[in-house]
């Protein structure tokens, strides 16, 4: 296993795309960073769902890295959205990262075309690490690509020397507990539906890739931190669930944007269609009164 890749374990988030009248807010995007990075995250993922990586250009998302790497130096494993609808495309695009100095891509299944038989989509994952530049990290989030990743696809992916980890995000604890009985050792876990991150590190996760770790990396980290005790059931139960439930309802990119916003990391809560704007403030006022520590 790649050190760098090691050291992913803990709490790496999804980074959110700030935006200004549709255009990325480029001095928001480093104030980004350096909320996360003060919060103790352990890496950085830019052009994921939460970065709305399916709205923005080639550019767009190649500037992202760049910012993203020259930002945080050599110090923090970086890793990216590596998605595509094509073999031929996703493997460009990973080359493009490999470049740029990403650590691991991120990839989901194809995102029109979903599998018509189970062998569909362990061939399309073989197909793109077999050509692959990077370690991959398989990305299981059904809700938007159309269908999950069988589990027994992901064992028999952990087997190949370019892949290495799994980002689970189906929100079934059952699922990601099977992928780990099924997968090698140092096959990597992360859990990305927030809810079920702390039973997930309690049955042996290696760490999350949540939302909601842009808006208070440091409950997340000190969660990661203090897995086995009654404070992280706490805070989970007190801070963590509330605030992913506003993401629930409104979706993530932007309730996600609505409280870096409320918080003043970044200037806008903008988002690109077909996503619209939401306004969390309401949802603020009915947390428990333990939201004072978000703000320290």
């Amino acid at each position: 296993m790649d050190p760098n890749l090691r050291a992913l374990e803990g709490i790496s988030p999804p980074l959110a795309t700030p935006m200004v009248d549709g255009e990325i807010d480029w001095d928001s995007f480093e104030q980004l960073l350096t909320h996360v990075r003060e919060g103790g995250v352990s890496g950085l993922f830019p052009c994921g769902t939460t970065g709305e990586s399916a709205s923005l250009t080639r550019t767009e998302r190649r500037q992202l890295v760049e910012r993203t790497i020259e930002s945080v130096g050599a110090d923090t494993p970086v890793i990216a959205g590596g998605s595509g609808t094509t073999v031929a495309e996703t493997v460009d695009w990973i080359e493009t990262l490999a470049d740029l100095g990403v650590d691991a891509a991120v990839v989901t299944g194809p995102y029109f075309h979903n599998s018509n038989r189970n062998p569909g989509l362990e061939r399309f994952f073989t197909s793109v690490a077999d050509r692959s530049p990077l370690p991959l990290i398989l990305y299981n989030i059904p809700s938007c690509v159309g269908e999950s990743i069988p589990v027994e696809t992901v064992a028999s992916l952990a087997t190949h020397e370019q892949i290495s980890g799994l980002k689970d995000s189906s929100g079934d604890l059952a699922y990601g507990l099977r992928a780990k009985h099924q997968t090698p050792k140092d096959f990597l876990l992360f859990q990305g539906y927030d809810p079920l991150l702390l039973p997930s590190l309690r049955m042996g996760f290696d760490g999350g890739i949540n939302a909601l770790a842009n808006v208070v990396p440091s409950v997340y980290t000190e969660l990661y931190r203090t897995t086995a005790t009654e404070e992280a059931a706490h805070q989970h139960h007190r801070m963590i669930e509330p605030l992913f439930e506003v993401c629930k309802r409104d979706g993530f990119a932007p309730a996600t944007k609505a409280l870096l916003a409320e918080r003043d990391i970044i200037a806008s809560s903008d988002v690109r269609p077909p996503l619209t704007a939401t306004d969390v403030d309401s949802d603020l006022k009915i947390l428990p009164k333990e939201y004072e520590y978000l703000e320290e």
